[in-house]
This record gives C-alpha cells, sequence and structure tokens, in this order.
C-alpha cells in the first residue's frame, strides 16, 4: 500500500509513513502480517505482524491470536500472547489475557491483565547500558 502526501509517495520519502485501519464492522478469521502502521476496531481471530510497525488494538476491537510489532497498545480486548519489540501499553478499559514480552511496558489504572509479563531487554537501548554499568562496577 502506498500512500501519497502533497504529492510525496511513502515509498520515495521514509519520514512520510503509511498506515492501515481495519474497521469495526469486520471480522478477520486468520493471519494478518504487513510492513506498516495498523489500526484494529473489528474482531479479528489469527495472528498478527506488523515487525517494526505499530499495532493498535481499538476501545471495540476484539483479538483473538498472537501479536508481534514494534510498538502494541491496546484499548480493547485481546486473548493471546503479545510481543512488543520496543513496548506495550494497555490502556485503562483495554484487556489482555496471554503473556508479554517487551523492552518497556505501560499499564494503566483499570486495565485488565491475566498472564506473565517478560521484559526482554536483549533488543533495548536502556537495557544494553544497565548491563554495561553493571559489568563496569562488577569489573571494579
Amino acid at each position: 500500500m502506498e500512500t501519497k502526501q502533497q504529492g510525496v509517495s511513502a515509498a520515495s520519502n521514509p519520514a512520510v509513513r503509511s498506515s492501515s485501519y481495519l474497521s469495526s464492522g469486520l471480522r478477520i478469521h486468520g493471519e494478518i502480517s504487513g510492513n506498516e502502521d495498523l489500526h484494529i476496531d473489528g474482531n479479528v481471530e489469527g495472528s498478527i505482524s506488523v515487525g517494526g510497525f505499530r499495532l493498535t488494538v481499538g476501545k471495540e476491537a476484539r483479538v483473538k491470536g498472537e501479536a508481534v510489532a514494534r510498538e502494541l497498545v491496546v484499548y480493547g480486548r485481546v486473548k493471546g500472547d503479545l510481543r512488543g519489540r520496543d513496548l506495550v501499553e494497555v490502556k485503562n478499559d483495554g484487556a489482555v489475557e496471554g503473556d508479554i514480552v517487551t523492552a518497556r511496558i505501560m499499564i494503566e489504572d483499570g486495565a485488565f491483565l491475566k498472564g506473565n509479563i517478560e521484559i526482554d531487554r536483549s533488543n533495548s537501548k536502556v537495557g544494553a547500558d544497565l548491563d554495561t554499568m553493571l559489568s563496569r562496577s562488577a569489573a571494579k
């Protein structure tokens, strides 16, 4: 999918980010994958992977399956494991039933979480800096 903004195509300008939207009237059974931001307000049953981009699960959305993205923001309901390379946010009306693996996590007051959280610092600059500091202090 290529979007245009003021005559400049997204393919020729990396600063212009394209995104996709699945409205509340859509129900999808199967695998979703892509290389752009994705906002879901419908029902999805199956795995979702947007790689180095952002996945937003809207307030009316219902997702049943694994989701993988650079950033995941959950306003709706997810039943399945989440893997956010940089960040997972569960907003106050959001609900997650599944395990979360991420470098950073934010869970707002009122959010629901049933599962495990694993902080993965291997891809995180913060984690790398902390490991460097710890190894330096251990060497002293």
